[in-house]
């Protein structure tokens, strides 16, 4: 019953796994929502995932019996890490649509962004305040000045990507080297979620940014079909909406 339920990329091996740490992780075979918080908090130490790992229980929780078991836990899991666009967009917006109405409002989706942004914690925070003071150092530098300015936050940019991209390929060869069945925080098969880039707007501003480019009938409100859509036209939408699911 649990297979007809799953998308046809999850075998009978990786379901047998994700079980078997399941149970590791929950003996009582019940996934509650403090500890679906915990999972968050390892992956999102610096700030605060308490309201995005709410949001995102109730998606995974669909009969809203207030613990997630097996069955729903692996629905979701699947979507999340080995769904195609179509069905992640479909699970995306029914994060979005916090009441169930069918639509997801400006004010939904910045409740969903604001959540984020308190995820990411300080780092995003500091990073924002930064990049305000650099945007008026550079209006008064001016001239060949703000040219070598910029030449050199440019190499440092690219250093830094490269840094970034050479300790993501060690994470990624530290893992696969890893043994044995992981638990709930690791199911093998699953993406471990990425530490997130920083965005570079506020919530209000990316969610004006979103909804510019999906409501299409400006009625402030975006159905299914203009969320699904938009989305596919346009890959950096995706991005933008931040679905950092476990």
């Amino acid at each position: 019953m649990i297979i007809s339920m799953l998308t046809e990329s999850v075998t009978d091996k990786e379901i047998r796994e994700w079980y078997k740490g399941f149970r590791k992780d929950c003996p009582n075979g019940h996934l509650t929502e403090q500890g679906f918080f915990r999972i968050y908090k390892q992956f999102f130490p610096h700030g605060d995932p308490s309201r995005f790992a709410s949001l995102v229980f109730r998606v995974f929780d669909e009969n809203k019996d207030g613990s997630i078991e097996f069955e729903e836990f692996i629905k979701a899991l699947s979507v999340t890490s080995r769904g195609n666009l179509e069905e992640k967009l479909v699970w995306a917006f029914k994060l979005y649509d916090v009441d169930n109405d069918g639509f997801i409002t400006r004010e939904e989706m910045y409740n969903i962004v604001d959540a984020i942004y308190a995820m990411l914690g300080n780092k995003l925070k500091d990073k924002l305040e930064t990049d305000e003071e650099t945007e008026g150092e550079e209006g008064e530098d001016g001239g060949e000045g703000g040219k070598a300015k910029e030449a050199k936050e440019a190499k440092e940019g690219k250093e830094k990507k490269e840094k970034e991209k050479k300790e993501k390929k060690e994470k990624k060869e530290k893992k696969e080297g890893k043994e044995g069945v992981k638990g709930v925080e690791g199911a093998e098969g699953a993406e471990e979620p990425e530490e997130p880039e920083e965005p570079e707007e506020t919530p209000k501003e990316r969610v004006d940014r979103i909804f510019e480019q999906l409501d299409k009938n400006h009625d402030n409100k975006l159905t299914l079909e203009e969320f699904k859509e938009g989305s596919k036209q346009d890959p950096k939408i995706v991005q933008a909406l931040s679905l950092y699911a476990p």
